[in-house]
């Protein structure tokens, strides 16, 4: 028996700048008709919010919050999901590595059920990440809201930034049984970089990640697609 809750489906993708098949890119985002979309490697440069709502049209979403305040991270809803709060952040800069931060947006859908959705894009050098994971990790605990957190960690499960971001969360991955699903490349997949992670209160319905021909063409990433249930009472 599915337990009470209000359904939610959310999909986190790192979808390569754009610089794929935009029209699949598309095609899959419709055809997983998400209440949430976590992007990473959105527009974060000129004209970026022009660029952030026309990506949101294509998608038959809407802006929530992300760009150029979080470096490309960026969060889209359905008109199911009410947006009460937004906020982002940019990580410190390394001097000669790439400028990084986090985007997040306190919801509520279907009038009861509250959350706080997150998305962030760590960086690919070792020994930067921890830290930023540190500062990512600090804001999802200081969230009002039980949290979904969809971030490109760069990592595998185990490494320590890694290892900080899911402390005292859900792996949806785990939880559905599916941590065998790779997440990149779409070229030669062999690693499980692309995390999700709930706060214990949500329930997994289930996990997937979409590898298909659509998808291949997209992005460099495979989409992870999770089916959630949330309290009512959060």
């Amino acid at each position: 028996m599915t337990p009470p809750g209000v359904p939610l489906r959310v999909l986190s993708y790192n979808i390569h700048g754009q610089r794929d098949d935009t029209a699949a890119l598309a095609e899959v985002v419709r055809a997983a008709s998400p209440d949430v979309l976590v992007v990473q490697e959105g527009p974060r440069r000129f004209r970026w919010r022009e660029k952030s709502a026309t990506l949101a049209a294509s998608f038959g979403l809407v802006v929530a919050a992300g760009g150029l305040p979080s470096l490309g991270n960026l969060l889209l809803t359905s008109l199911r999901v009410r947006v009460t709060g937004t906020r982002c952040r940019r990580f410190p800069l390394t001097p000669g590595r790439h400028l990084r931060g986090a985007a997040y947006a306190d919801c509520l859908v279907a009038g009861t059920a509250r959350f706080t959705v997150a998305g962030s894009h760590l960086s690919t050098d070792a020994a930067e990440r921890p830290g930023q994971a540190e500062l990512f990790k600090r804001d999802l605990e200081a969230a009002e809201h039980p949290v979904i957190a969809a971030a490109d960690l760069n990592e595998e499960p185990g490494g320590p930034a890694w290892s900080v971001v899911a402390r005292g969360l859900t792996d949806a991955a785990v939880v559905a049984d599916r941590a065998d699903r790779l997440t990149y490349s779409c070229a030669d997949p062999r690693r499980r970089i692309d995390a999700f992670f709930v706060d214990p209160r949500l329930t997994v319905v289930d996990y997937d990640v979409l590898d298909t021909p659509l998808t291949r063409r997209a992005s460099d990433h495979f989409p992870v697609l999770v089916d959630l249930l949330l309290p009512t009472d959060a």
